[in-house]
C-alpha cells in the first residue's frame, strides 16, 4: 500500500495510521490508456491543516540540534542565555501545543505533483481551506491582509503563497512553511553584472545580513539563490532555507556556504542581537543557469525557528 511520510509533532499519529480508503487515496479510472492514482482534495485539506499546526508548534530537528550545539559553544554570557531561552521556548511550545512565535506567518506551500497523479477537486482551493482550518484549529494569529495598501485583514490567514512543481511519479509532496515577516522583511534581491563574480555575490549576502542585524531574530538561516532570473533567484533563496540537512551537493558551492557562514558569524550580531559567536546557524545556496548578460542573486532570511513541515501522499 502507499503510505505517508510520517509527520513529527501534533497530527502525526492520524496520518501514519490511516489505510488507503480512509486517507482518500485510491486508483482512478484509466485516463488515455494509463492507470492514474487519485487523491481526493478533501484529504489534502486535512494534511495541510495538520502541517500548519505541526510547523508552528514543533521545531525542526536540524534547527533544534544546531541551536543546542551553538549554546554549548557560545562564549558570550548574554548570548548563551538567549540561546537557552530559545531552547526552552521550543520545548514549552511542543509540550503546551502552542506556537513557538506569536507571528505565525504567511503560509508558503510547495507542492511537488507527480505527473501520473490525478487530484480530484480544486487543488488551490483545498490548500487554502487547509490553511484556514489549521489556523483555526491551532488558534493562530491571522496575519494576512487582502490588499497590500488598503490592508483589511482576511481573518483566516489565507490566501497562501502556493508554488507548483510537476515531477515524475504518482505522489504528492506537500511542504508547508509559515514565514514570519520579521525575517522575511530582511531579504533582498539584486541583479549583478557577470563581472561581479563570486565576490559580488558574497558581498551582497553579507551586506544583506548586516543590514538585518538583530531584527531578523538571530541566530538565522540564510538562503541564497543565484542564477535564473530575478524572480527565480528569489524563489531559489526561499527553497534553500528548506535544504538544511546536507547543503549544496557541488563542492564549489558547499565551500562558499561554509565561507559565508564564517563571515556572517564574524559580524558579531549574535543570538537575539546580544553579540556572541553565532549569528547564523546555516547558509544554504541553490543555483540555476542564467543569461550570459546577468548574475541574479537573492537572499531570504529565516529566523531562528524557520518553520516548515512536509508530508508525502
Amino acid at each position: 500500500s502507499r503510505g505517508l511520510v510520517p509527520l513529527r509533532g501534533p497530527g502525526a499519529e492520524p496520518l501514519a495510521g490511516l489505510g488507503r480508503a480512509q486517507r482518500g487515496v485510491g486508483q482512478s479510472p484509466t485516463v488515455l490508456g494509463v492507470d492514474m492514482r487519485e487523491i481526493n482534495s478533501e484529504r489534502i485539506v486535512e494534511v495541510v491543516a495538520e502541517l500548519c499546526v505541526s510547523a508552528n508548534v514543533v521545531a525542526d530537528g536540524e534547527i533544534e540540534r544546531a541551536i543546542c550545539a551553538a549554546c554549548e559553544r557560545e562564549t558570550s554570557v548574554r548570548a548563551k542565555n538567549a540561546l537557552e531561552m530559545i531552547v526552552e521556548n521550543m520545548e514549552l511550545a511542543k509540550q503546551e501545543k502552542m506556537p513557538m512565535c506569536q507571528d505565525t506567518g504567511m503560509v508558503v506551500v510547495f507542492l511537488e505533483i507527480g505527473q501520473d497523479l490525478h487530484i480530484k477537486g480544486d487543488l488551490r482551493a483545498a490548500v487554502n481551506e487547509g490553511v484556514r482550518k489549521g489556523y483555526k484549529d491551532g488558534y493562530f494569529r491571522a496575519s494576512v491582509v487582502e490588499d497590500p495598501i488598503r490592508r483589511e485583514n482576511t481573518k483566516d490567514n489565507t490566501p497562501a503563497i502556493i508554488h507548483f512543481d510537476l515531477v515524475a511519479g504518482d505522489k504528492l509532496k506537500i511542504i508547508v512553511m509559515p514565514k514570519g515577516f520579521g525575517s522575511e522583511n530582511k531579504g533582498g534581491a539584486k541583479m549583478l553584472t557577470p563581472s561581479a563574480g563570486i565576490a559580488g555575490v558574497e558581498d551582497f549576502v553579507i551586506e544583506t545580513v548586516q543590514k538585518a542585524g538583530s531584527d531578523s531574530c538571530p541566530p538565522i538561516i540564510v538562503g541564497v539563490g543565484v542564477g535564473g532570473t530575478m524572480d527565480y533567484a528569489a524563489l531559489l533563496a526561499k527553497k534553500a532555507i528548506l535544504n538544511l540537512e546536507k547543503g549544496n551537493s557541488d563542492p564549489y558551492w558547499a565551500e562558499i556556504e561554509g565561507r559565508l557562514l564564517e563571515k556572517i558569524n564574524a559580524l558579531g550580531v549574535g543570538a537575539a542581537g546580544f553579540k556572541g559567536i553565532t549569528t547564523a546557524l546555516f547558509v544554504r545556496i541553490l543555483t540555476y543557469p542564467t543569461h550570459i548578460a546577468g548574475l541574479p542573486v537573492a537572499v531570504n532570511v529565516g529566523c531562528h525557528v524557520s518553520r516548515h513541515k512536509s508530508a508525502t501522499l
